[in-house]
């Protein structure tokens, strides 16, 4: 027999599923399991990267029918191009955050049992894969809740500290509210399938050949849009997000934030063009709207940390927000019949979630690098790692280069898509579609300056400058698999920035899969070299030439400032009038974003508090100074305060019921009989 992709695909998951077999013998040697754990998951993703790979490539769907689901009811698998391509995302990312765990977790050595990480790591992987396998929502929702318990567990992993027991509990229980969100929409679309009339409507396929009402399609929309979002962390229902990815152990964080957020966005793409297929153009005006609002939100909100983790979290909410600025603008051109400029909007958003997932994964393991040395996630508390950990900061520069979308990595190609897109919205027939969008081509531009400005704050306050904490630990360049991981996510920022038209002409199956058409063809009609998303009259790029451009200038300063003596001369730096600057007269996270902070303040709930204390420190400075700022997101007050206040209020309510007497129990079981009677006659 020659096994296919969904053979290969499945055999991935099998994997995954016995790995924890493995590592539960092994736990009595934490090194060994270490190896062997983390090296079976790369294995696996590598089966699973190459599965996706195959089959965008070849543009053909596979499905597989497993007798082993509930009576009359078994799982359907399918690998068609847009599973193909998550897979992809998910795996290349696992691959070489697999790699970077064997160094990683080696750190928990001594301190606790690695085991627990190691087999919900490996269910969390095998929940991801199942997502995007699934062909039918029986499985699908049970692999939902397979990735959601394990990452519970993994964000539970430091089980002591409080942080992560109030993170974990948030994150279980929007995740849980989001899944009921996908129950009912598949329980619509299920139902209006086959009339109500039996089980078989459970199926994709069922879905895909049914007829849908525009009024029940809408509410299917969304409730399956409220699930999803609530997954991806879009605003207002991101609250769980700054708070579990910082806990949880940094090369978990990598994935959940570069990859299971991404399974979200798969849920959208599914449910929208491939199940439902058609839809009104105001549906694409919701998705666009959120992920406007999270782009913005996202930034600012980033802008304001001082934790290295926490900002990387609330930039995972920009950056699903631009990846849903793509899918919603693919939306209404889709609905306003425009085939070319829906599939260049949903190229911009699936390559951004390619991107994303790269970037990000890259900026998490240095992250962690930094942590593992540091023992320190508060960016006041660092400074001048990069004399120290020269690999780490490296490697972590081009993680922000790529996030702040600049030339010639892989975050500009995606937004520079993605403004193509917006600039051809004069095409729409709408008038107010002409107004209003542009005015989003604004707000991402916006987005993208920020972006910028919050990683020159992260970069510089951690790595530049000098040590600003009160205790300076002995600090140690992460080791070779830790490095290795961070390089292969590094190697592939610059390869997707520099040859964007071979990896655009690899995905073109996506977009003419679900949409019927495809930009291969116009992206790629000038060779590898030139990128011309509809024309090459309206715009191209050239990630080569960018790249080399640049590289050329780096050589010419190289050889005419250092390989000339005296060309470079050191002096002291102005010190406007002080006798001498330490490392407490730095600029430090909290105050590169004051500015930001005076404009956007409105934005959150800001408390800036400055006391003095009557202790005398110099006869020059006789008060001791108190500086201390809280930034909070508006919308914990908003949303969920109310909520978990009512909550409560509803918990004493009912717990009045708890007597403590049988009589009264009795007579509630009597009551309840009754009533039981009485409406089941």
């Amino acid at each position: 027999m020659n096994p296919g992709p969904v053979d290969l695909a499945s055999l991935s998951v099998i994997i995954l599923l016995c790995a924890p077999l493995l590592v539960s013998l092994l736990s009595r040697s934490q090194r060994l399991l270490i190896y062997s754990g983390f090296a079976l998951t790369a294995a696996a993703s590598l089966l699973a990267v190459f599965a996706g790979a195959w089959t965008v490539w070849s543009g053909e769907t596979q499905k597989l029918i497993m007798l082993i689901g509930l009576p009359d009811l078994p799982f359907h698998l399918r690998l068609d191009p847009l599973a193909g391509f998550f897979l992809v995302v998910i795996g290349l990312l696992s691959f070489f955050v697999s790699v970077y765990s064997i160094g990683y977790v080696k750190g928990f050595l001594g301190k606790r049992s690695v085991t627990s990480l190691a087999i919900f790591y490996c269910l969390f992987l095998a929940g991801m894969y199942m997502v995007v396998l699934s062909d039918d929502a029986l499985i699908f929702l049970i692999s939902w809740e397979v990735m959601a318990a394990a990452s519970y567990f993994l964000v539970m992993f430091e089980d002591e500290r409080i942080e992560n027991r109030r993170a974990a509990f948030l994150y279980m229980v929007v995740a849980h509210v989001g899944a009921i969100a996908i129950l009912l929409s598949f329980g619509v679309l299920a139902g209006l399938a086959t009339g109500f009339g039996s089980f078989s409507g459970y199926t994709f396929d069922a879905m895909r050949s049914a007829h849908f009402p525009v009024e029940w399609a809408t509410v299917a929309f969304l409730l399956s849009f409220f699930g999803f979002a609530a997954k991806a962390g879009v605003i207002p229902l991101h609250v769980w997000l700054p708070e579990a990815h910082p806990v949880a152990p940094s090369n978990v964080s990598a994935l959940m934030s570069g990859v299971m957020l991404k399974t979200a966005i798969y849920g959208i793409i599914r449910v929208t063009f491939d199940l439902i297929r058609v839809f009104p153009w105001w549906w694409g005006a919701i998705v666009l709207v959120f992920g406007l609002v999270s782009a913005v939100m996202g930034v600012l909100y980033a802008l304001m940390q001082h934790d290295l983790k926490r900002l990387l979290a609330y930039h995972s909410v920009e950056n699903i927000g631009i990846i849903l600025i793509g899918i919603g603008l693919a939306m209404i051109f889709t609905a306003f019949k425009l085939p070319l400029l829906a599939a260049l909007a949903l190229t911009a958003g699936i390559y951004h979630t390619l991107n994303h997932a790269m970037f990000k994964g890259l900026l998490f393991m240095g992250a962690g690098a930094v942590l593992h040395a540091t023992h320190e996630r508060n960016m006041e508390e660092m400074g001048g790692l990069i004399h120290l950990m020269p690999w780490t900061a490296a490697l972590f520069l081009i993680g922000c280069i790529s996030i702040s979308a600049l030339p010639p990595f892989n975050g500009f190609v995606s937004e520079w898509l993605t403004f193509q897109a917006f600039l051809l919205s004069p095409s729409l027939p709408s008038p107010l579609l002409k107004l209003l969008i542009p005015m989003g081509a604004a707000l991402l531009a916006l987005t993208g300056a920020l972006a910028a400005a919050c990683f020159v704050k992260a970069f510089g306050v951690t790595f530049l400058g000098h040590w600003r904490g009160h205790h300076r630990p002995n600090v140690r360049e992460a080791d070779w698999p830790m490095r290795m991981g961070m390089i292969m996510a590094a190697a592939a920022c610059l390869l997707l920035g520099i040859l964007p038209t071979l990896a655009i002409g690899w995905m073109d199956a996506v977009p003419q899969q679900l949409i019927g058409a495809s930009i291969g063809t116009s992206a790629g009609a000038f060779g590898w070299m030139w990128l011309t998303p509809v024309a090459y009259q309206r715009a191209s790029y050239s990630g080569p030439i960018v790249f080399f451009g640049i590289l050329g200038i780096v050589i010419a300063a190289y050889l005419l400032l250092h390989v000339r003596p005296g060309a470079i001369h050191r002096v002291p730096i102005w010190d406007c009038g002080f006798e001498k600057i330490d490392q407490r007269m730095q600029y430090n996270a909290t105050s590169f974003a004051m500015p930001i902070r005076r404009i956007f303040g409105f934005l959150f709930n800001v408390k800036e508090r400055v006391r003095t204390s009557q202790q005398t420190v110099h006869k020059a400075f006789p008060k001791k100074l108190y500086y201390s700022l809280h930034v909070r997101d508006r919308f914990w007050g908003w949303l969920y305060k109310p909520v978990i206040r009512a909550s409560f209020w509803g918990s004493r309510k009912v717990g009045r019921l708890q007597q403590g007497r049988i009589q009264a129990y009795l007579i509630y079981s009597f009551v309840t009989i009754i009533v039981l009677l009485v409406f089941l006659r």
